[in-house]
């Protein structure tokens, strides 16, 4: 399956669609923040890192490749979880991104000033992303 932008999805996305990840991912926060609370930053900051609106994401886009094939007359049924699937792999490479953003960070900040410690895991954080994605490009062609 190729990677493709299509700005019209934005427009084709319902409303509730929306909703549900708004929702969603305020519920996950929130449950974080209990979390945090209970067990201290160190835990909650774990559960911090989970991706908030995955979930919602991965079931609206197995839900509108289902339409597509809908619409074309039942051509590419497998089309739908393969979609879902690569959001999956590419929010796991992301989260690659996001360790790697975390640990540059606890690393350097009692060492550097804050803003060069999060400059440094930023760059980090974009470096591991696109080697990342680049290795699994590589690897599935």
């Amino acid at each position: 399956m190729r990677i493709t932008t299509d700005l019209s999805a934005i427009r084709r996305t319902r409303w509730y669609e929306y909703l549900s990840r708004f929702v969603l991912g305020g519920v996950i926060t929130a449950i974080t923040g209990l979390i945090a609370k209970e067990f201290g930053p160190s835990i909650g900051g774990l559960f911090l890192a989970f991706p908030a609106i995955f979930p919602a994401s991965a079931t609206l886009i197995e839900k509108h490749e289902k339409e597509k094939v809908r619409r074309s007359a039942g051509h590419g049924a497998c089309r739908d979880r393969q979609a879902a699937a690569l959001d999956a792999a590419g929010a796991s490479l992301g989260a690659l991104g996001l360790m790697t953003f975390a640990v540059l960070t606890w690393r350097l900040i009692s060492d550097l000033s804050p803003g060069i410690a999060l400059s440094v895991a930023t760059l980090g954080w974009l470096g591991i992303s696109i080697i990342a994605w680049k290795i699994r490009k590589e690897t599935s062609t």
